[in-house]
């Protein structure tokens, strides 16, 4: 059985912790010591690993961005359910890991440039697999149905985020 080092389990909690408690509070309302707390450990424990709650932000976007990424790539499909099988992993995922949702919205909307940065890539890598999905699958206007499949991803993700799913199904609470 193959066991993890100790200190790459700590790493592991502070991120997940982080996850949850930038999901929560949002970045600017967000200290080490709250993910510190979160994760059981003591704060300058959490500087070990991240140099700054910066570095710690950017770290818990891009797990959340390729969990994201490999959860697409999971997906198994003929050619015309290839759309609908990855929304579904999408929705699964969004159950399962609601925290990367809330922190891609949160990521959407913070202005340091290394985020920004980090959003930026973390997005382009998912468009670039969605499209070189799409194209190896034959679905027509491949660049324009990433860009409606994105859209209107990123429009669940605000949806859920702020608790309207009127925007998404039309439908009153």
């Amino acid at each position: 059985m193959l066991t993890r080092p100790k200190k790459e389990e700590r790493r592991e909690d502070i991120l997940e912790a982080s996850l949850e408690v930038f999901s929560e509070n949002g970045y600017y309302n967000t200290t080490t010591a709250l993910i510190a707390e979160k994760a059981g450990i003591s704060q300058p424990y959490v500087f070990r690993f991240f140099k700054t709650k910066e570095e710690l932000f950017i770290a818990a976007l891009d797990r959340a961005y390729e969990r994201i990424l490999q959860t697409f790539k999971n997906v198994e499909a003929e050619p015309e359910q290839l759309v609908t099988k990855m929304i579904e992993a999408y929705e699964e995922l969004s159950v399962s890991h609601p925290n990367e949702i809330e922190l891609q919205v949160i990521g959407l909307s913070i202005t340091e440039e290394t985020i920004k940065k980090s959003t930026k890539s973390g997005l382009s890598s998912i468009r670039n697999y969605i499209l070189e999905r799409f194209h190896s699958a034959g679905i027509p206007n491949s660049e324009k149905e990433v860009t409606t499949f994105l859209a209107r991803g990123i429009l669940c993700n605000i949806s859920y985020f702020i608790d309207f799913p009127e925007l998404i199904d039309g439908k009153g609470k």
